[in-house]
């Protein structure tokens, strides 16, 4: 059976990586960098401090960098270092057949996607405090917009995005939920 679920991720990872471009090589390459979320970032802060009282919304930013960093932590000590998944790159029965980006490949381990992990994480927790569904929307398909960004780029199977936005989102809840617990015991 594991088998069978590894063939289908490898054969919808090839089909997903080789609808490739000069044009959209550089867009994904921008989509799975930094730079270009930082006005993003910038208005998830405006956005808490809109809906927010100041010491919530400060709160909630610290919250925040919680469930990223433990995302991102965990993606790579609990899952990659664990697992040990090979990422389509650095597979050699299939390596020939990736499209890379700058040859860029990354480290040897692949499962499950920091990128992903890192994204749902923010669009999870961000989602549940700013409540607004419009937000909640862009949030989420920024957040698969990274994560295809990652298998157009050739670096992460499906399965590994797919693992890392469950892991993601089951760490921004929780953190939400102890971020919300400590604004109840202030209020009380």
């Amino acid at each position: 059976m594991l088998d069978f679920l590894q063939n289908i991720d490898i054969q919808l990872f090839l089909k997903l990586n080789s609808l490739n471009s000069p044009f959209f090589d550089k867009i994904m390459h921008a989509i799975s960098g930094q730079i270009i979320w930082i006005p993003y970032f910038i208005s998830i802060i405006w956005l808490f401090f809109k809906k927010s009282k100041k010491k919530h919304a400060i709160l909630a930013i610290i919250f925040i960098s919680i469930a990223v960093s433990i995302a991102d932590y965990s993606s790579v000590h609990a899952f990659k270092e664990v697992f040990k998944r090979y990422r389509p790159c650095h597979n050699q029965a299939i390596a020939d057949l990736v499209h890379l980006y700058n040859n860029h490949c990354g480290g040897k381990y692949g499962f499950v996607s920091s990128h992903a992990a890192n994204f749902f994480s923010m669009a999870m927790f961000s989602s549940l405090v700013i409540k607004n569904k419009i937000f909640t929307y862009i949030a989420f398909i920024f957040a698969v917009l990274v994560a295809y960004s990652r298998i157009y780029l050739g670096v992460h199977y499906p399965g590994d995005v797919l693992g890392g936005a469950l892991l993601g989102m089951f760490i921004g809840f929780v953190v939400f939920k102890i971020y919300k617990r400590i604004i109840e015991l202030k209020n009380e």
